[in-house]
C-alpha cells in the first residue's frame, strides 16, 4: 500500500506535509518525509510550477521551525530533509532557483540546528554531483562549475561557522561546562562542519584550502588536540595534504613542517597514545599516521623540483615523530609508516642528508623488533596482541598480513642499508652472534608437541613455530639475509668487511642443534654469508659438510617414528641450498666436483636413507656443477654413469611391463589393496618410491644439463652443431642420449596414468584408494580461495594416511611427466623435435582418454607441457609437430568447455534434496571454478600460440588461482600492431582448427569468467577475425561473430572494463563488415530499445564515403548508446527505478566570465526563467 500509495497518490505533498510535522512520532515523520523525497526524485517533472514552489517553501520551512534541537532530533531524520533539498538543487540550482545560497545561508543564522542540516545538505550535494556523480553530465557541470563559483563563499562560511562554534564549545569547556546543552550543540556543528569540508576539500581548488596564509590548516592543527573533534580534524588534514596537482599549488602544504603545526602534531599523539588503547584514540592515532606520511610523500615531491623548496628546519622533529610511529606497539601502525620510509631513503636529496643518514641505525632497531612474528589476537604474549585484537578477525587474518607486511619491510631495509650498508651490516652480525650463544626457549609445551616428543623418545623440548627462541631465530634470519644481499650489491669489492664475514660464517658452521626449525634459519643464514666464500675458498669443504650432515638430519637417530614435517623442511632446505650454490657458484664448487660426486654415491647407495625429492635434488646439484665442464664427450660420460641406475630399473623387462598396462600398474603401486591399514607398514611405498625416482631424476637432468653460454665455448665443447635456416645457432645436450632412451617407456607411463581414469580401471581400485586419484585437500582449498590452515603442524607427519600419500603419489608424478615433456623441447631441441612420429607419439599418449581426464589433470597438462612446448619449438617444426598435435587439441577443448559452460548455465539454482546429497554446494562450486581455470589456462594457450608475443602478457594461469574476477585492467584497445604470429597463420590456414579457434574464442565471451573475457576481447578476437576477413565469410558466420560479442556484453556487461572492451570490439566488427554484410544491420535492429533513426543515421555516416569522418571517439559514443539495451547490468540496478533529471538551458556555452564574477548577484532575470522567488 505504501509504494503505490508514493507512486500514485494525487495528494501525496499535503499528506507528506501534515505526516512530516514535528508533533508525529519519529517514524511518522519519516514516512512522510520519504514521500516527499519520492514526490522530488519521481514525479518532480510532471508537477505544476506552483506546487513545487509550495513543496520547496514548505521543505524550507521544516528546517526552519519543524525539526526539534539539534541535540533531540533524530539523525534518520536530519538526513531524509537534507536529502529532499540536495534533489530539489539537483534539478532547479543554479538556473531556476539562483539564491539557494542565499536562502542556505540564511537558514543557518536561525541556530546551530539549521546550520547543521545546511551543512548536510552542502555534503550531500557535493557527494552526488563530485564523488558519486550520480547526475546527467550537463546537469553535473552546470552544479559543479557554480559551487566553483561560489567557492570561496561556501568555503568561508564553512570555516567561519566552524570557528564560531569550536569558540563558543571551548569557552564553555573551560568554564567547566562540557556537558552543558549548548556546548554539545556547538560541538555537534563543529562536527558537522568538519565532516563538510572533508567533502569539499579533495576536489576545490588548493588556494581555497591555503587561502589566508594557510588559516584553515592551522585551525584543523590546533583542533587536533581537542578530544571531540580530533577525528574530524585529522581526516580533513589527511584529505588536504595527500591532494595531488601542480606541484607549485601545493607548495603552501610545507607549512605543516613549521613550528605550530608541527607541535600540535606530536602533542596530539603523544596524549592520545598515552591513554591507553581506547578505540577512539587508537583510530585517531591512525590518521595522525596517515598524516605525516602524506606529508612525507608531499616533501618527497617537492623536494628537489623547480618548486625551490628546501628541507624543512623541523625535518629532524618530523624523522623523530614518525620514527615514534615505526616503534609503537600496533603492527598496522609500523607497516603504515614502511612505504613513506622508502620514499624517503631513495629520495634524490633526502637521502643525502645527515638528519635521515643519522636515523638509520634506529629506523633499523625497530625493524629488528617488527620482525619478529608476535602479536596473534588469540594470544596475550605481546602488548601487540591487544591492538591487534582491534585490527585482525582471526590469526589467519594477521598471518597474512604480517607475511605481506615483513616482505615490505625487507625492501625498505635493503633500501636503508643502500645508504649505509655497514651499519646495517654491523647489526645483522651482532644480532647472529646473540642468537648463536641465547639459551633456547621453547616456551609453553602443547598437546601435539609431547605427543611427538614421546613417539621420538628424547626428553630435549624442541621448538614449535610459536616457541620465543624460533621467533627470534626467525626475524633475524630474514633480517641478515635481507642486509647482507644488499651489502654486497651496494659495496666495492675491496670494501667487504670479508674477515668480519668469514668470523660470522665459521660461527655459524660450528653451531650445532637438534632443533629442525632452528637449524633451517642456521642453513639460510650459511646460504646468505657464502658469498664470503669466495674470498676464502678453503671453507668451502666445510659449507658442504654442514648441508650434507643437513640432508640427512634426524631429531633422534635410527627413529622409527615418520619423519615430521619440520625434519622434512630442513632436509629439503639443505638440498635446495645445494642446488643453489651449484647454481650461483659452479665455477667455485667445480674444483671439489669429485669429493661432491663420492658423497652423493655413497648417500645414494642405501635405498631408505634418503627421499626420492632428496636423491633427485643431490643428482640435479652434480648435473648444475657438471655443465661447468664444457667438454661434451666429458660431460655426457658423466651423465650416463649418474643416469645407469635409473636406466636399468627404468627398461628392466618388469618396469616395463608395470608403465605399459594399467591394471598392472595399480597393482605394482599398491593401489588395488583392499585392505590396507593407514597405521601399518605401505607395503608397495617401496616400488612407488622407485618409479617416483626415476621420474624425477629424468625431470632433474632434463632441466638442469646444458650446453655452455658462449658460442665460443660452445664450438670448443663439441657442443655446437651449425645453424637453423632462420640463424638459430643449433646446440647438442650431453643428456639427449640418455633421456630419448628413456623415452618411449615416459610416454607409456603418460598414457596408463591417463588410462587409469577410465572407469572399467577405476573400478579396480581398493576400497581405501577409491578416491587416490581425486585432489589433494590442499589444491581444493587453493581453487576455493580458502585460506591454508594457519600455522602448518610441524610436529605432525606429513601425509597422515596411506590415501593421502597415494594421492600425493599420482598428483606429483602426473605432474612430472608433464613437466620432463614441457622442458624437452628447450632442452635437447632439434634432437627431440625431430623423434620420428613424435606428434603421433604425443597424441596417442600425453592426450590420450582425455574425456576421462579430469580438469584439474588436464589444467597443468596445459600450462606445463603444451604452453612451453609451443613456444620454445623453432617455427621449422610448426607443420610437422605443432600444427598436427594442436589442430585435434583445439578442436577437442572447444568442444569440452562448451559442454561444461552449457552445464554450468542449465545448473538451476534450486537442485532437488536428491541432487544436492550427491552433489552438495562446496563441490559444484569446486566444478565451476576449475572450469573458469580450465577456460583462462585453454584462452592463454590459444593467445600464446596465435597473437604476437611483444603486444600482449601472457601470464601464466597459476597466478590466477584466486577471487580476480574484478581484478582487470580497464584499458581495453588492443595494440593496434597486435598481428597474429607464424604459428597463428600456420594455424588458421587450416579449416577445421581455424574453426574450433575463432568459435572457442568468440563463444567464450559469454562464459561467466570476466577475467577469461577480459583478455580474450583484448587480445585474441580482433587478430583472429582480422585473418580472415579477407576471405569470403557466409552471412551467418558474420552475424554469428557479432551476436556473440552482444552476448558477451549481456553476460559481463555490468564489469566497467569488460564492457569497455567488448564495446570497442563490437564496433571493430561493425565498422570493418557492416559495408559488406546487411546482415549487421538486421541484428542491430533486435537490440531491446534501439532508437532505429539512430541506427540509420550512424549507418549512413559509415556507409557513406563521401561524408567527412566524424572523430573516432564520437563515432564510438555513438555506437555505445545503439547497444546500450544489451549490456547488461548489475543486479542491484535490474529493477531500480529510473529517476530522471531533466537538463536546464545551459549555463557555460558563452565566454566563461572571470572567476571574480558571481553569477548568481549579476544576473538581472532576463537569462533565466527564474522559478523560485526569495
Amino acid at each position: 500500500f505504501c509504494e503505490e500509495f508514493k507512486e500514485k497518490c494525487p495528494i501525496c505533498v499535503p499528506c507528506g506535509l501534515k505526516l512530516a510535522e514535528k508533533t508525529q512520532t519519529a517514524i511518522v515523520r519519516h514516512f512522510g518525509l520519504q514521500i516527499l523525497e519520492h514526490v522530488v526524485k519521481y514525479r518532480w517533472n510532471n508537477m505544476p510550477r506552483l506546487e513545487k514552489v509550495y513543496l520547496k517553501n514548505n521543505v524550507m520551512g521544516l528546517i526552519s521551525s519543524g525539526t526539534q534541537s539539534i541535540l533531540e532530533e533524530e539523525s534518520h531524520i536530519k538526513d531524509v530533509l537534507s536529502r529532499i533539498v540536495v534533489e530539489m538543487i539537483k534539478r532547479e540550482w543554479p538556473q531556476h532557483w539562483p539564491d539557494m545560497l542565499k536562502e542556505l545561508d540564511t537558514l543557518s543564522k536561525q541556530g546551530e540546528t539549521q546550520t547543521e542540516l545546511v551543512m548536510f545538505i552542502l555534503l550531500r550535494l557535493a557527494e552526488d554531483v563530485v564523488t558519486f556523480q550520480t547526475l546527467p553530465t550537463q546537469r553535473r557541470r552546470d552544479i559543479q562549475q557554480t559551487l566553483t563559483q561560489n567557492m570561496e563563499k561556501i568555503f568561508s562560511f564553512l570555516v567561519t561557522a566552524l570557528q564560531q562554534n569550536v569558540n563558543k564549545y571551548r569557552c564553555m569547556v573551560r568554564v567547566s561546562f562540557p556537558w552543558d546543552q549548548s556546548a554539545q550543540a556547538n560541538c555537534r556543528v563543529g562536527i558537522a562542519a568538519l565532516n563538510t569540508l572533508a567533502g569539499y576539500i579533495d576536489w576545490v581548488a588548493l588556494s581555497h584550502i591555503t587561502a589566508d596564509n594557510c588559516k584553515l590548516l592551522e585551525m584543523l592543527c590546533l583542533l587536533l588536540n581537542e578530544p571531540e573533534l580530533q577525528v574530524g580534524a585529522a581526516e580533513c588534514l589527511l584529505i588536504a595534504v595527500s591532494r595531488k596537482g601542480k606541484l607549485e599549488d601545493r607548495k603552501p602544504l610545507m607549512v605543516l613542517f613549521g613550528d605550530v603545526a608541527m607541535h600540535c602534531i606530536l602533542s596530539a599523539a603523544q596524549t592520545a597514545d598515552g591513554e591507553g588503547l581506547v578505540e577512539k584514540h587508537y583510530v585517531f592515532l591512525k590518521r595522525l599516521c596517515q598524516v605525516l606520511c602524506a606529508l612525507g610523500s608531499q616533501l618527497c615531491a617537492l623536494l628537489g623540483s623547480y618548486c625551490d623548496v628546501e628541507t624543512p628546519a623541523n625535518f629532524g622533529k618530523y624523522l623523530e615523530s614518525f620514527l615514534a610511529f615505526t616503534t609503537h606497539p600496533s603492527q598496522f601502525l609500523r607497516s603504515s609508516t614502511q612505504v613513506t620510509w622508502g620514499a624517503l631513503f631513495r629520495h634524490e636529496v633526502l637521502s643525502r642528508d645527515p638528519l635521515l643518514l643519522a636515523i638509520i641505525p634506529r629506523y633499523l632497531h625497530a625493524s629488528m623488533t617488527s620482525l619478529v612474528k608476535v602479536g596473534f589476537p588469540s594470544k596475550t604474549d605481546s602488548p601487540i596482541c591487544e591492538y591487534s585484537r582491534f585490527d585482525f578477525d582471526s590469526d589467519e587474518d594477521f598471518n597474512a598480513f604480517f607475511n605481506s607486511f615483513r616482505a615490505q619491510q625487507g625492501e625498505v631495509m635493503r633500501m636503508a642499508c643502500r645508504l649505509d650498508p655497514r651499519t646495517g651490516f654491523q647489526m645483522a652480525g651482532e644480532w647472529l652472534k646473540y642468537q648463536l650463544t641465547a639459551p633456547v626457549d621453547t616456551g609453553p609445551m602443547n598437546c601435539s608437541s609431547s605427543v611427538l616428543f614421546l613417539s621420538a623418545k628424547t626428553g630435549e623440548g624442541l621448538c614449535s613455530i610459536f616457541s620465543p627462541s624460533f621467533v627470534q631465530w626467525d626475524a633475524m634470519t630474514f633480517f641478515s639475509e635481507s642486509i647482507i644481499s644488499q651489502m654486497f650489491r651496494t659495496m666495492d669489492k675491496d670494501e667487504i668487511p670479508v674477515n668480519d664475514g668469514i668470523e660470522l660464517l665459521q660461527l655459524v658452521l660450528n653451531f650445532e642443534t637438534k632443533d629442525p626449525l632452528i637449524l633451517s634459519c642456521v642453513l639460510t643464514n650459511v646460504s646468505a654469508l657464502f658469498p664470503f666464500v669466495t674470498y676464502r675458498l678453503e671453507y668451502l669443504p666445510q659449507v658442504l659438510s654442514k648441508l650434507f650432515a643437513s640432508v640427512t638430519f634426524e631429531v633422534t637417530e635410527e627413529s622409527k617414528a615418520p619423519r615430521t614435517r619440520a625434519v622434512k623442511n630442513v632436509r629439503r632446505h639443505a638440498c635446495s641450498s645445494i642446488i643453489k650454490m651449484c647454481r650461483d657458484y659452479p665455477q667455485l664448487v667445480l674444483p671439489n666436483f669429485e669429493m661432491l660426486y663420492n658423497h652423493v654415491k655413497q648417500l645414494l647407495s642405501n635405498e631408505l636413507l634418503l627421499t626420492q625429492m632428496e636423491k633427485c635434488a643431490l643428482m640435479e646439484a652434480l648435473v648444475l656443477i657438471s655443465n661447468q665442464f664444457k667438454d661434451y664427450e666429458r660431460q655426457k660420460a658423466f651423465l650416463e654413469e649418474l643416469m645407469a641406475p635409473v636406466a636399468g630399473l627404468w627398461l628392466s623387462p618388469e618396469m616395463q611391463r608395470v608403465l605399459s598396462d594399467p591394471e598392472a600398474f595399480i597393482s605394482y603401486v599398491g593401489a588395488d589393496n583392499k585392505t590396507a591399514d593407514p597405521v601399518l607398514e605401505d607395503p608397495s611405498g617401496l616400488n612407488r618410491s622407485r618409479i617416483s625416482f626415476c621420474v624425477s631424476t629424468i625431470l632433474g637432468v632434463v632441466k638442469r644439463a646444458r650446453w655452455p653460454a658462449a658460442i665460443e665455448e660452445a664450438k670448443a665443447g663439441g657442443f655446437f652443431l651449425g645453424y637453423l635456416p632462420s640463424g638459430t645457432p643449433i646446440y647438442r645436450n650431453p643428456c639427449t642420449e640418455q633421456v630419448l632412451k628413456l623415452f618411449d617407456n615416459l610416454l607409456a607411463l603418460i598414457r596408463t596414468h591417463n588410462n587409469l581414469y577410465m572407469p572399467e580401471i577405476m573400478a579396480r581400485l581398493g576400497d581405501t584408494f577409491a578416491k587416490a586419484l581425486d585432489m589433494l585437500e590442499v589444491e581444493k582449498n587453493a581453487i576455493l580461495g580458502l585460506p591454508q590452515p594457519l600455522l602448518e603442524l610441524y610436529d605432525s607427519p606429513v601425509y597422515k594416511t596411506v590415501l593421502e600419500r597415494m594421492q600425493g603419489f599420482f598428483c606429483t608424478l602426473y605432474d612430472n611427466c608433464f613437466h620432463i615433456l614441457g622442458n624437452a623441447g628447450p632442452s635437447m631441441q632439434q634432437d627431440f623435435y625431430t623423434v620420428e612420429g613424435l606428434a603421433t607419439q604425443l597424441l596417442s599418449s600425453a592426450f590420450n582418454n582425455l574425456n576421462n581426464i579430469p580438469d584439474y589433470r588436464l589444467r597443468p597438462m596445459l600450462r606445463v607441457f603444451v604452453k612451453p612446448l609451443v613456444l620454445s619449438c623453432p617455427s621449422e617444426y610448426y607443420e610437422t609437430l605443432v600444427c598436427p598435435m594442436l589442430g585435434p587439441l583445439f578442436t577437442y577443448l572447444h568442444m569440452r568447455l562448451s559442454q561444461k559452460w552449457q552445464v554450468i548455465s542449465q545448473r538451476t539454482m534450486l537442485c532437488e534434496d536428491d541432487a544436492a546429497d550427491d552433489n552438495p554446494e562446496s563441490q559444484e562450486m569446486l566444478e565451476e571454478q576449475l572450469v573458469r581455470l580450465l577456460t583462462r589456462e585453454v584462452m592463454d594457450l590459444v593467445t600464446v600460440c596465435c597473437v604476437s608475443k611483444k603486444n600482449v602478457e601472457h601470464n601464466t594461469t597459476a597466478a590466477v588461482d584466486g577471487d580476480d574476477d574484478e581484478a582487470m585492467a580497464t584499458e581495453v584497445t588492443p595494440p593496434a600492431s597486435a598481428e597474429l604470429t607464424e604459428l597463428g597463420k600456420c594455424l588458421m590456414k587450416q579449416e577445421d582448427v581455424c574453426t574450433a579457434v575463432l568459435i572457442t574464442a568468440y563463444t567464450s565471451l559469454s562464459w561467466k569468467d570476466t577475467l577469461s573475457c577480459q583478455r580474450t576481447t583484448t587480445q585474441l578476437c580482433w587478430p583472429l577475425l582480422k585473418q580472415v576477413l579477407p576471405g569470403n565469410l557466409l552471412p551467418d558466420a558474420v552475424s554469428w561473430f557479432f551476436t556473440s560479442v552482444l552476448r558477451g556484453l549481456q553476460v559481463h556487461g555490468q564489469h566497467d572494463g569488460c564492457m569497455a572492451a567488448l564495446v570497442n570490439l563490437a564496433f571493430q566488427i561493425y565498422e570493418a563488415l557492416r559495408p559488406r554484410y546487411a546482415e549487421l544491420k538486421a541484428v542491430m535492429e533486435q537490440i531491446p530499445d534501439i532508437q532505429l533513426d539512430s541506427l540509420e543515421q550512424f549507418d549512413s555516416k559509415l556507409l557513406n564515403p563521401t561524408l567527412q569522418k566524424v572523430a573516432d571517439k564520437r563515432r564510438k559514443d555513438h555506437f555505445k548508446r545503439l547497444i546500450t539495451g544489451c549490456i547488461g547490468k548489475p543486479i542491484g540496478e535490474q529493477f531500480r527505478k529510473e529517476v530522471h533529471i531533466r537538463n536546464l538551458p545551459s549555463l557555460f556555452k558563452k565566454v566563461k566570465p572571470s572567476l571574480e564574477t558571481d553569477v548568481l548577484e549579476n544576473e538581472d532575470g532576463e537569462g533565466f526563467n527564474v522559478l523560485f522567488e526569495p
